[in-house]
């Protein structure tokens, strides 16, 4: 760990800015601060794959059926109800149990740091593979963040419910969408807290698709870290001569 954070420990020292910090990134990660985050996926539990198999197997039998009933659903979140799934009553109130028994697997610490720069700007820096959410700069003064890509702008504010696929969380999301001839490119990010108070999260999410509907790219990332002191990580002390 200690070489990961070797680094953002040598970022530009910016405690003049601390105090002008948004509230709205620093209620989540203290300005200036390594936080001790990881990349993480969410674990299923095994049992999940035989119903899972037969709501499949029902769609591809009905597949326009299945297409507009899973217009009823929200994304991340197991369909409604319905016998066409496949799936008789007793059996869809078994998996929404087991999908409930779903966990959170850490596959990657990273490093995380809220800086503030001389324009005003401010980036949310995370190391390893999630070094994407680094590229984003986020403007007090718009509430927007900036992209490579273009600006994402500020959408409506994530408040999932228990049954999502990250679990109950509230927060902020932001999204960039341009469409061209060669194709879509869609940005989104957001910062958030779960349900019980105790995680942070960072959640963001790149894709390109191609005109002719092919997925050029998706790559997703969900970064996890402990709220408020309890991750925050301690500068070593220099040793004694």
């Amino acid at each position: 760990m200690k070489s990961l954070l070797t680094p953002l420990f040598a970022l530009v020292s910016a405690s003049a800015f601390a105090a002008d910090a948004p509230k709205l990134l620093a209620d989540y990660i203290k300005p200036d601060a390594v936080i001790k985050g990881a990349v993480v996926v969410v674990v299923p539990p095994q049992e999940l794959d035989k119903y899972v198999a037969k709501v499949e197997e029902s769609a591809r039998k009905d597949p326009e059926w299945f297409r507009e009933h899973a217009k009823k659903g929200k994304p991340g979140v197991p369909l409604p109800f319905d016998e066409r799934l496949g799936l008789t009553r007793e059996e869809y109130d078994k998996y929404l149990e087991k999908w409930g028994e779903r966990e959170f697997k850490a596959i990657e610490a990273v490093p995380i740091r809220l800086s503030g720069s001389k324009d005003g700007s401010w980036t949310i820096a995370v190391g390893g593979s999630a070094q994407a959410i680094s590229t984003l700069r986020f403007d007090p003064k718009s509430g927007d963040f900036r992209s490579p890509n273009g600006e994402l702008k500020r959408i409506e504010d994530v408040d999932a419910d228990a049954n999502s696929t990250l679990g109950a969380w509230t927060g902020q999301e932001w999204k960039f969408e341009e469409k061209t001839s060669l194709g879509t490119t869609k940005e989104n990010f957001a910062i958030g807290k779960t349900g019980d108070k105790k995680y942070g999260l960072l959640v963001y999410r790149l894709q390109e698709i191609s005109e002719q509907g092919t997925r050029l790219i998706d790559r997703g990332m969900v970064v996890r870290f402990p709220l408020g002191e309890a991750g925050i990580v301690k500068p070593q002390a220099a040793p004694k001569k």
